[in-house]
């Protein structure tokens, strides 16, 4: 067992312990306050104090952000390069930073609780965040970090000079195991069917074209109608895909989908939740109206048939703690929301799940948070980058968090994986990527 020294616990000290060695390196550890039972202990052991009182002890100094409470503008000064970036960067220990506080900083999104500069969206702007001001935004760091660590802590009692490794023991952490999940977004289920007799016409008005009135007579595909291509790449695969449905009862601006009323929009999501799983993607008009979350959420179980757990924000519409304590309300257990809807990249700088850490309460909660780092539209609509230029990308994220044994979560829309020529090549894009995955 790995024993952990401090003279000042915390909840945030016992929540990032937790993350870091229960669930990414998957070891038994334990936190003391007591000097003399952590010098008299033979296994593996941290320091995690200013008082280097045990040489054989592996030491972090602490930087102090977990001893404290409330919120306050922190100085975060990021040092290095590439991979090995750091911040929170102490002296004269084993470890050159405090890990443990610069890990709680990342996933707990505390820049995110302090006055920021919106976009045009309402959301907190990427542009605000140290992983982008910094270059690090397109790398898990967290995960390395904890990768180095693990390296250090091996190295450290696996040598011929460790007091431990002497004794018989050795610390060793069990292998991480890379994976991949594939998740859609079904903001607008068809692009000219099933949209009622309104809309439809308008359609027809201002676009007659063959093509339009060719699959609304269903002697054409619809150009968004990527679902059956879907399935063949998930059997031939073996891929456990998630599909986020929007609900929303009425359309608006923001919210375009076919009405839940609609009967192929209800068969369509039984289908969907009889193979996979399923989930909510709350109304842009949910964020206003807090009432709609749990109707919408109610509307899609009656649906599916299926109790509702997971969700997706529609437009990335985050702000915390906000939408996720209404979204553990209601009863999300799962959100899919960590990322940005203006720019690929690890919003959170890290690549597995993790429970979310309400900041402003000082709690722990029950809500996982299942981070992505790339989706189809900010290539398309942000970023705008080339047909080329969004593969590059896509492979770039795999082999980031490859090298990591982390978790890959994509984020496509059915409307880029059909036929419609706006979209052209996103389809062979995809599954180009797909057939290159081990």
């Amino acid at each position: 067992m790995l024993l952990i020294y401090t003279d000042h616990t915390s909840t945030r000290l016992q929540y990032v312990c937790k993350f870091i060695f229960g669930e990414i390196l998957q070891t038994t550890y334990n936190l003391t306050l007591h000097p003399e039972s952590f010098s008299g202990h033979d296994g593996p052991k941290i320091n995690y104090s200013n008082n280097g009182f045990d040489p054989g002890a592996y030491r972090i100094k602490p930087h102090g952000l977990l001893s404290e409470t409330g919120l306050r503008q922190q100085d975060v000064f990021c040092a290095g390069e590439g991979n090995d970036k750091k911040i929170f960067c102490t002296e004269g220990a084993d470890h050159s930073f405090d890990i443990f506080s610069a890990v709680f900083y990342l996933i707990s999104r505390y820049e995110e609780y302090l006055p920021y500069t919106e976009d045009e969206y309402g959301r907190y702007a990427h542009t605000n965040s140290l992983a982008f001001k910094n270059n690090f935004l397109n790398k898990p760091l967290v995960n390395t970090w904890i990768n180095d660590l693990k390296k250090g802590l091996e190295t450290f009692f696996n040598s011929s000079r460790s007091v431990i490794a002497e004794k018989g023991s050795t610390v060793n952490f069990p292998s991480q195991v890379f994976k991949f999940q594939p998740t859609y977004d079904i903001d607008i289920a068809w692009s000219y069917k099933e949209k009622g007799v309104f809309r439809t016409a308008a359609g027809l008005l201002r676009n007659p074209s063959l093509g339009r009135i060719a699959a609304l007579l269903g002697m054409r595909e619809d150009p968004f109608d990527s679902y059956l291509f879907l399935d063949e790449l998930h059997a031939a695969h073996g891929l456990k895909p998630v599909y986020f449905f929007l609900v929303a009862q009425n359309s608006g601006v923001y919210d375009k989908n076919i009405l839940p009323s609609n009967e192929s929009m209800q068969q369509l999501i039984k289908r969907h939740a009889e193979k996979y799983d399923i989930g909510i993607h709350p109304s842009w008009k949910s964020n206003m109206q807090k009432e709609l979350l749990a109707r919408e959420k109610n509307t899609l179980e009656k649906i599916s048939g299926k109790e509702i757990s997971s969700s997706r924000q529609h437009y990335i519409k985050l702000s915390l703690p906000g939408t996720y304590r209404d979204l553990a309300a209601a009863g999300i257990t799962d959100d899919h929301s960590m990322g940005y809807g203006s720019i690929n990249g690890f919003r959170a700088s890290v690549a597995s799940p993790f429970f979310w850490y309400d900041l402003a309460a000082e709690q722990v909660t029950a809500l996982r948070i299942h981070p992505f780092c790339f989706m189809d539209a900010n290539c398309f609509y942000e970023e705008r980058l080339t047909l080329q230029q969004s593969a590059a990308e896509l492979m770039q994220y795999y082999f980031e968090c490859k090298k990591v044994n982390g978790t890959l979560i994509t984020i496509f829309h059915n409307n880029f994986l059909g036929t419609d020529k706006t979209f052209a090549g996103w389809r062979e894009l995809y599954n180009n990527f797909i057939s290159q995955l081990p």
